[in-house]
């Protein structure tokens, strides 16, 4: 059993991660203490410094969670693109950047990325970017990493389970079910693999 990390436990990839997690020990956190045992803001490198010291012993972090703000190229403002950047991107960077001096040897790492990357659509350029920009993080700094730690990335298309919100942004997408997306999250966690984007996809 593992001692897993699992950011952004109360939204629906949360509880779709949640879903992978079942055999291991998992320390929720989100941004509202509601419902998780800590509270945390992954746009703060002191609150990821207050959470990694206070859960002490860990051997994975999941991350679900990533601010994206939504509007045209020609509209989007340099505020809304620095909100989706200082969250989706450099949110996650630091998990992994603050983390490694906390997490156990062979411990792993798993962040969060979208289908919108490869697949674009309308108001999503800020989200399609960060989540390009980790996918090629997690590819590069697999190499890097210290004490046999891993690092990969989810990208799933949507939720079955969101489709009532999403669905009429993605004309042509077919939703996928959280537990299928669950299973993405368990090979990142309980495989071997390190450096990979772990696509989720109909």
């Amino acid at each position: 059993m593992k001692t897993v990390i699992l950011i952004g436990a109360n939204g629906k990839m949360g509880k779709a991660a949640l879903t992978g997690l079942g055999k291991h020990k998992v320390i929720t956190a989100g941004r509202s203490k509601d419902g998780c045992d800590y509270q945390v803001d992954i746009t703060s490198e002191e609150s990821l410094r207050k959470l990694f010291k206070e859960v002490g012993h860990f051997d994975a972090v999941v991350n679900t969670v990533g601010v994206c703000e939504y509007a045209t190229f020609e509209e989007m403002t340099e505020a809304q693109w620095m909100t989706t950047v200082m969250s989706k991107m450099m949110g996650q960077i630091n998990i992994v950047r603050i983390g490694q001096e906390y997490i156990a040897d062979k411990g792993s790492f798993t962040l969060i990325t979208g289908i919108l990357n490869l697949k674009p659509i309308p108001f999503a350029i800020a989200d399609a970017t960060t989540s390009g920009a980790i996918d090629t993080f997690v590819k590069c700094v697999a190499f890097e990493m210290p004490r046999g730690i891993r690092v990969n990335s989810v990208n799933p298309t949507v939720l079955a389970e969101a489709w009532d919100v999403y669905g009429d942004m993605m004309p042509g997408f077919q939703p996928v079910p959280s537990a299928l997306v669950g299973k993405a999250f368990e090979r990142s966690v309980d495989g071997f693999i390190t450096g990979q984007v772990i696509l989720v996809d109909a």
